[in-house]
């Protein structure tokens, strides 16, 4: 009921003020303003109707679309128009004796208004599908000579909703994987926002990306139904169920709490993975003594863990795990990154928000993320492709 409140007070008042800036002024501007209005207007009320009289599954992909769409419109289109309004009512009210307005002000308010407006614009059509391959290289002391030169992709956080419309994108990132050969392939969680329906045959299209020794997965916190509001516990139990078949159904071994062992050459490999549920700030992470219980002696030690902060709450100083790799953060889909200089406001909540990290011996990577999640788009923060490249050092 809010949101409608918002929605018809900007719609009446919208037209108001660019009558008042344009109409006297400018004839032409006033009818092209008002036209750029309505189209505005009507895909704003298209939405906001499809979305609130939706009557299925909550994790219905179409739904989680028309959901991360109507939050796209609200940041785009109603909150600068509210600004809008904002800044020439208050002209009109420093100027209420003589009946005018501030025309800087309003001027103000419309170029704030079209600048929200094109870059969520382009973020939203551009920058969350501008999918960038990030190399990096770990060395390690000692490391095996038949693991010398070990290629890694990490894939992360899909959110496979983000692909609603977007299929031969989705198809085109795994056509990617393939032409970079690696010899392992992992996915450190999150492959869908709310719910298992949410996957449709996605399957289908992550299973054409391989690599030389195996694909592996783990759960993320949204793979777990932690956000559906209607799910039930007996629903959150069974989506887990559905959920492990369908990551088995792309191509991967998932690890829940677990190890798994690789020969290469006379090298062995370790990939342990832990499961994460939870919400920030409370995550619950997987039990990581029972994940490396059993486990003898190998050349390289890599942990899948979804959440960041895992790695300095439980493992680095507290384990010999070499690798670990991490997602969750998504750089929060918007900062800044360079060749010399990265930020985002994830880093106030995630000290390890992406790239590579090191204490000691022991390194992390954090993916940003491939997908979005809540809001269609990504702000100079694209999405990822990680290559790691393991060298004896």
């Amino acid at each position: 009921m809010g949101i409608l409140i918002i929605l018809i007070i900007t719609e009446i008042l919208t037209p108001i003020v660019l009558k008042q800036h344009f109409f006297n002024n400018s004839k032409a501007k006033y009818s092209i303003s008002i036209i750029i209005h309505i189209i505005l207007s009507l895909w704003v009320w298209i939405i906001f109707l499809e979305t609130t009289s939706y009557n299925s599954f909550y994790d219905n992909p179409r739904h989680v679309w028309l959901m991360m769409n109507m939050t796209a419109i609200i940041i785009a289109i109603v909150i600068p128009r509210f600004i809008l309004i904002i800044f020439h009512f208050s002209g009109k009210l420093v100027n209420i004796k003589n009946g005018s307005h501030i025309r800087g002000l309003t001027n103000a308010g419309l170029i704030i208004m079209t600048a929200i407006l094109i870059i969520i614009s382009i973020s939203a059509f551009y920058g969350r599908f501008n999918f960038k391959t990030e190399e990096v290289t770990i060395k390690i002391e000692g490391l095996n000579k038949d693991l010398d030169g070990l290629k890694i992709v990490q894939l992360s956080d899909m959110h496979l909703t983000s692909f609603y419309h977007h299929k031969k994108l989705l198809q085109k990132v795994m056509e990617e994987v393939n032409q970079i050969n690696p010899d392992l392939l992992v996915n450190t969680g999150d492959f869908i926002s709310f719910g298992w329906r949410e996957f449709e045959r996605d399957d289908t299209i992550l299973a054409k990306a391989k690599s030389r020794y195996g694909n592996y997965a783990i759960m993320g916190n949204h793979d777990e139904g932690t956000y559906d509001p209607y799910f039930t516990e007996a629903d959150r139990e069974n989506n887990i169920l559905i959920m492990n078949n369908l990551i088995k159904a792309s191509g991967y071994q998932i690890l829940n709490d677990e190890f798994k062992t690789i020969k290469i050459g006379k090298a062995r490999i370790a990939l342990i993975g832990v499961t994460t549920e939870g919400r920030h700030p409370h995550m619950i992470h997987g039990d990581l003594n029972k994940a490396i219980a059993g486990l003898d002696s190998v050349d390289l030690k890599i942990l899948l863990t979804h959440d960041p902060n895992h790695w300095a709450e439980a493992v680095t100083g507290k384990t010999d795990i070499e690798i670990s790799l991490s997602g969750h953060t998504h750089g929060m889909q918007m900062g800044i990154i360079t060749k010399k200089f990265r930020w985002s406001p994830a880093k106030y909540f995630y000290p390890h928000w992406n790239g590579l990290y090191k204490s000691g011996h022991q390194y992390q990577y954090v993916n940003r993320g491939l997908g979005v999640l809540a809001i269609p788009f990504r702000i100079w923060m694209p999405p990822e492709i990680t290559v790691i490249t393991v060298k004896k050092e």
